[in-house]
């Protein structure tokens, strides 16, 4: 007992030690919750700034210029003229479109010869694309159905009979989880399990790869080398505590950004901290696999790097190639962030995110039991090296054989 609070202290010590992990693990979170918080804090896009060109100057045309001036999602440039290179010109104001109304719009409008309003939608940026492109057709086409009903009306037809002549059904669009597109809401709970996700395996990498370096694991894990579990537990423990902070702060970051909660907060942690078990694991298990910490770190920045991108979060999985899909399987954060769309977005019944428990609780298991496989045979190989008189239990000094 007095050995095992002593290898207790012993890894909360060196894991506190390490500048690099105190500041990765306790620093980035808050940094990255903040900054990103900060950054799409907003939650929509507004004042997108939208060329118009006018060439009509005639009060119609200058009517559905007001009207798109009134669109808070949108900021009009006017120009008086089409500049010589548009292209520059849309590069310069980092405009989202460029709306073009023809000459003679009025009066091709007045003898129903349907003119045509050019739209060009800069797509470089395809969210700002999107608002743009939605704000537009919003405002251009009110204006199209008000004018069409204007003329009927002038041609004698009662109001409700001309919004019935031009509109024959009505079609109502109805907006599902996150109702006001607020983007903030949608992205700041996913980038934080990512951040989450990535300061684990860091944390990870360095464990048992550091480990088998010093001459005191020898000396100290004397007599418990056979209980790989036990040290694997040992090693991830502060991890797993201080993961609990980390979701802490998240979940003040939070109530700060006013992000929804979970209905079930029960669910909530559940879920977590079996992807919490999940990462940690799959850390542990690269760890003892590749003995240079370096190297460990590189290669699980490998698959978290990536790891947000083809997780299906903001890209669907069923549109990238099968061996992309079958790759983000093996990844903790993938099932994780399908069931924080589920909790927090979408504000699905529990039972929905069950496939996605059992997929994390599977990986937390598989990298568990390979872990502790390559942890038996890795401290078999390392403690052949030395003579330890187990009957001391690592308080007796280190012997080299």
């Amino acid at each position: 007992m007095k050995q095992l609070k002593y290898l207790l202290k012993r890894e909360f010590r060196l894991f506190l030690g390490n500048k690099t992990l105190r500041s990765v693990f306790f620093m980035a979170p808050i940094l990255y919750a903040f900054l990103i918080g900060s950054t799409y804090k907003q939650g929509k896009v507004t004042d997108i700034p939208v060329i118009v060109i006018n060439h009509d100057k005639t009060p119609m045309s200058d009517q559905l210029v007001d009207m798109l001036e009134d669109n808070k999602s949108i900021r009009v440039l006017n120009y008086p003229q089409e500049p010589a290179i548009l292209k520059d010109e849309v590069i310069r104001t980092e405009a989202a479109a460029v709306v073009v109304i023809p000459e003679r719009f009025e009066a091709m409008m007045l003898q129903k010869k349907y003119p045509e309003i050019n739209c060009y939608i800069n797509t470089s940026n395809v969210l700002t694309a999107n608002f743009a492109t939605k704000a537009l057709q919003l405002t251009i086409g009110t204006f199209s159905a008000g004018a069409e009903i204007k003329t009927l009306q002038k041609k004698g037809m009662p109001a409700e009979q001309a919004s019935a002549q031009y509109e024959p059904f009505k079609s109502n669009y109805i907006t599902m989880f996150n109702t006001t597109s607020n983007y903030l809401v949608f992205m700041w709970p996913a980038m934080m399990a990512v951040v989450l996700h990535q300061v684990i395996l860091l944390a990870m990498a360095v464990t048992f790869s550091e480990e088998f370096k010093r001459e005191s694991f020898v000396k100290d894990f004397a007599g418990k080398e056979k209980y790989a579990a036990l040290v694997m537990a040992i090693k991830c423990l502060p991890v797993w505590l201080f993961s609990n902070l980390n979701i802490l702060v998240f979940y003040l970051c939070s109530r700060y950004f006013m992000i929804p909660e979970p209905e079930n907060v029960g669910n909530f942690f559940f879920l977590t901290a079996t992807f919490v078990l999940a990462c940690t694991n799959l850390g542990v298990l690269m760890s003892i696999l590749i003995p240079d910490a370096l190297k460990a770190t590189q290669i699980l920045m490998v698959i978290a790097s990536p790891a947000f991108i083809i997780s299906g979060f903001t890209w669907p999985t069923y549109a990238m190639p099968e061996y992309i899909q079958k790759f983000t399987q093996i990844i903790p954060l993938t099932p994780y962030l399908e069931a924080l769309k589920i909790m927090l977005i979408e504000k699905g019944s529990d039972f929905l995110t069950k496939p996605y428990f059992w997929h994390l609780f599977i990986q937390a298991w598989v990298y568990f039991i390979l872990g502790w496989i390559a942890l038996k045979i890795k401290i078999k190989n390392h403690f052949r090296k030395f003579d330890i008189d187990e009957n001391y239990g690592g308080d007796d000094a280190l012997i080299e054989g």
